[in-house]
């Protein structure tokens, strides 16, 4: 539907339609990061600094290329690309290597053709549509060169907070529920009062700046020449819409890591990694899905219960990102809870009796197990029954930190299964 409300049949219309919805959410560019551009400018790079690109790894990409994938813009295909491994092997590695040290992007790498993605509510509705980009196949396989580099820092010099549990090796959404609730459940079952505050951002991919991502890469120690290459490829980018085989026309792309790039995991992280610094309470992360946890049961832990979405919203505001405030929800666990009601800037923030979290149900009320035991955390306790034997298998249960006292309303965990069931689910990625 467009924007005078006239329903759009035609694929090319549909095309420009969503393109231009797509384009309406970027930010405006930030102000140049002069002091940590400056601050790198003096180091001296020695010889044996400079980036090499290996023959043999440039062969081992293009022999690993997912030949059922789609080809970009370009219209090279990954299946010529990897039966021609051994001839253009060496020919790309001189060139990767090439626009590694001069920081020059091919043109073709900075355009993505877009695939519409429906996510959930009325189709007619352009935000309810993820833009996912396909991007050049050589320029995908330079980006694989740049994550290994980037994640081998990033590991090595221990750069990403331990709250963040997406797209990080040895860290998933399960490790993301054990650590977040199995502490949260230790508090009610001492009698406290816990909330947890749920928040959501407003097209978390689509609003990321350039210039303040770019900033926040040469301040976690990256090489000038892998920065230089990153901020080349992300300006200048643009993008079209193609549905059906019709496509529109191209649109700048003046913010954004393109969903459906290689590097995109690893930057949303290094851009948002910075986001819990300063806070008291426990905040834990995975992709742009975020919960923060506190104790509530005093005057004193409610102030400062309030003073962490604070720190959050002048966080979002400083880097241009925003919350979809309609999404964020609180919920209050354990006994005699007070309530408090919290805000982000100055909209006031709702509660809630359940919460779908990572694909799991999370619900305020007494869990009562099949062994009888009330108010006990067992996740998924219809299809593990409390860690009995289930359809000739031992399945154990997942969290069980021990009896609460009777009456306390504890959240329970509904299987990821049985939720899904009926519904579309959310993608980890975005909300």
């Amino acid at each position: 539907m467009n924007e005078v409300g006239a329903l759009v049949t035609e694929d090319t219309e549909k095309a420009e339609l969503l393109n231009a919805f797509f384009a309406s959410v970027f930010t405006a560019k930030a102000g140049p990061q002069a002091s940590q551009t400056l601050e790198v400018g003096e180091k001296v790079w020695r010889k044996e600094d400079f980036p090499l690109v290996e023959e043999d790894r440039v062969r081992d990409h293009l022999c690993r290329l997912n030949t059922h994938k789609s080809m970009g813009p370009g219209g090279m295909h990954p299946q010529v690309l990897r039966e021609l491994a051994d001839v253009i092997a060496k020919l790309l590695s001189i060139a990767f290597e090439r626009s590694w040290r001069t920081g020059e992007v091919p043109e073709d790498w900075r355009k993505a053709s877009v695939t519409p993605v429906f996510k959930k509510g009325k189709k007619d509705d352009p935000g309810n549509y993820r833009p996912v980009s396909l991007t050049s196949i050589p320029g995908k396989v330079m980006e694989q060169l740049f994550l290994g580099v980037i994640s081998k820092h990033m590991e090595e010099q221990k750069v990403i907070r331990s709250g963040q549990h997406g797209f990080t090796k040895g860290k998933s959404c399960l490790t993301n529920l054990i650590a977040f609730y199995d502490g949260m459940t230790s508090w009610v079952d001492e009698g406290r009062a816990v909330n947890v505050v749920y928040l959501d951002f407003s097209k978390a991919f689509d609003t990321d700046s350039h210039n303040i991502l770019i900033g926040k890469l040469r301040k976690c120690g990256l090489d000038e020449w892998t920065v230089r290459w990153v901020e080349n490829w992300l300006n200048g980018r643009a993008q079209r819409v193609v549905i059906s085989g019709a496509e529109s026309s191209w649109r700048p792309v003046a913010s954004a890591v393109p969903q459906g790039s290689v590097l995109v995991p690893v930057l949303f992280n290094i851009l948002i990694n910075d986001w819990d610094k300063g806070t008291g309470c426990t905040l834990s992360k995975f992709a742009d899905d975020r919960k923060v946890r506190g104790v509530a049961d005093t005057p004193e832990g409610c102030a400062a219960s309030q003073q962490d979405p604070d720190r959050l919203e002048s966080w979002a505001e400083r880097n241009q990102m925003k919350f979809n405030k309609g999404k964020c929800r609180v919920l209050h666990l354990g006994k005699n809870n007070p309530k408090q009601q919290y805000r982000l800037g100055v909209d006031l923030l709702g509660s809630s009796t359940a919460e779908k979290d990572l694909g799991v149900l999370v619900i305020h009320e007494p869990a009562m197990c099949p062994c009888g035991q009330e108010g006990q955390w067992y996740p998924g306790v219809h299809s593990e029954e409390c860690g009995q034997q289930v359809g000739g298998g031992y399945s154990p249960p997942l969290l069980c930190p021990g009896e609460a006292t009777t009456g306390i309303l504890c959240p329970v965990l509904g299987s990821p299964v049985q939720e899904r069931q009926g519904t579309t689910g959310d993608s980890a990625v975005e909300g």
